[in-house]
């Protein structure tokens, strides 16, 4: 029986994934508003958030990378029938990932000044990056742990779990962001950023609970820690080290772009970080298509079924273009009102007016780009997602924003290197999948 890849069974699967995606930027752009709306050091405070953001996503990013590889790993047991396999792979795996992201804590949190020193942050930023960082790092094992939870299941074939425990994290984040940021009179004192980094935290920690109960109660996959290890607990975390690498990459691309907006200014800095959290958002809803495009990739290759996965790849660019393109224009209409959500400073206003249409307008390119990817990470091509992305950052990023600067494009130089970047990423990507698997879809 032929995999059911009709727009309501696509969209099952990615309209939670979307609400559930969308989750992730929500806490940072969340942080963001609301920071860069207080009475005092707004400006200060908006760019420390941007900067710690940076460094947080991109240890997210690195280690959460778990989640494809669990998610590639499931679906195609369970598209080969053969599920109970693999029943003790999510413990095994999440036990080393939380474990590690207690090691990273440990490591980074008594050279938080360096780090962020390193990002040209100095001065009042400074000190704020390293307060927020100081409480936000307390959240990453909590994030990783819901991130496997996430990538379970997936492979599982089911983002409504994943979509639940993300509205119920964005929620509860944006209550505790207004609450500990601006203070209730009386009751609790207003703290500013140190609010909004505890806000995040414990949001996270309830996302951890409510993953963990939910896999336990719906799923017949136990969080408890069994020997002997699973025999693709090798094969994971070669995708994962391969993903690491590959992530790395994708970091030092965004620290280069953070770093060259911080040397800019404070003004360019804080525009850079709401263009760069709009980014994430919008990338994250596309990542509503790419998760389907993961989950049913994976699924598809197991089963063997070559001609529905190369449907499956023309359906998804479809909709993931238009869907990239509503949001250039949601955008373009609430071009002004968007950026007086994030901050009332008119030299941040300036600089972000200038640049967001860039922004807007790489979203369709993005699109391509995200379900390409997402849908190789479901057939387990990492180790090509990885090179791919190396050539990308070092051999296109890096080179244009260097070039960029020196003609003084500012914050223009970072945002056309990003659609330089995403073009260098996406495009190889479906020549080879067309490449490979065109053939086979014709045989069948």
């Amino acid at each position: 029986m032929k995999t059911d890849i009709s727009f309501k069974s696509i969209n099952k699967l990615a309209m939670p994934a979307l609400i559930a995606g969308i989750a992730e930027p929500i806490l940072s752009i969340t942080d963001t508003a609301i920071v860069g709306n207080i009475d005092t050091n707004a400006t200060e405070s908006l760019a420390a958030v941007g900067i710690v953001g940076a460094f947080i996503s991109m240890l997210v990013w690195i280690f959460g990378q778990i989640r494809s590889a669990i998610s590639s790993i499931i679906s195609q047991y369970v598209g080969a029938n053969k599920l109970d396999e693999v029943k003790t792979l999510p413990a095994q795996a999440t036990l080393i990932l939380v474990a590690t992201s207690f090691l990273v804590l440990l490591i980074t949190y008594p050279f938080a000044k360096q780090i962020f020193q390193f990002y040209n942050a100095r001065g009042l930023i400074l000190d704020f990056s390293i307060t927020y960082y100081k409480i936000r790092i307390f959240g990453f094992p909590f994030s990783l742990f819901v991130f496997a939870i996430f990538g379970t299941f997936r492979g599982l074939q089911n983002t409504f779990y994943p979509m639940i425990i993300a509205i119920i994290g964005a929620i509860l984040n944006i209550f505790l962001d207004v609450i500990l940021v601006y203070g209730i009179e009386g009751y609790i004192p207003e703290m500013h950023i140190e609010g909004a980094a505890y806000a995040s935290v414990l949001a996270q920690i309830t996302m951890a609970i409510i993953a963990g109960v939910l896999l336990l109660k719906k799923t017949s996959i136990s969080l408890k820690f069994t020997l002997p290890l699973n025999v693709e607990l090798r094969r994971l975390l070669g995708m994962v080290a391969n993903l690491f690498i590959r992530t790395l990459a994708l970091n030092i691309a965004l620290y280069f772009g953070t770093s060259f907006a911080t040397a800019y200014g404070n003004e360019y800095i804080a525009a850079y970080t709401i263009g760069l959290n709009i980014w994430f958002l919008g990338a994250f809803m596309i990542d509503g298509y790419s998760s389907a495009g993961n989950i049913l990739s994976g699924k598809l290759l197991g089963a063997k079924e070559y001609d529905t996965l190369v449907k499956l790849s023309n359906k998804l660019l479809i909709y993931g273009i238009a869907t990239g393109t509503i949001l250039a224009i949601l955008g373009f209409i609430g071009y002004e009102a968007i950026g007086r959500i994030f901050t009332k400073e008119e030299t941040v206003l300036r600089e972000f007016y200038n640049v967001f249409w860039i922004v807007l307008a790489m979203q369709p390119l993005c699109a391509v780009t995200f379900i390409f990817d997402a849908i190789f990470k479901g057939m387990g091509e990492m180790k090509y997602l990885r090179n791919l992305l190396l050539v990308a950052t070092f051999l296109v990023f890096i080179p244009s924003v260097f070039f960029f600067d020196s003609l003084e494009y500012h914050l223009y130089g970072i945002w056309i290197t990003f659609i330089l970047w995403i073009a260098a990423r996406g495009f190889p990507l479906i020549y080879k999948f067309r490449r490979k698997f065109l053939p086979l879809a014709q045989k069948m």
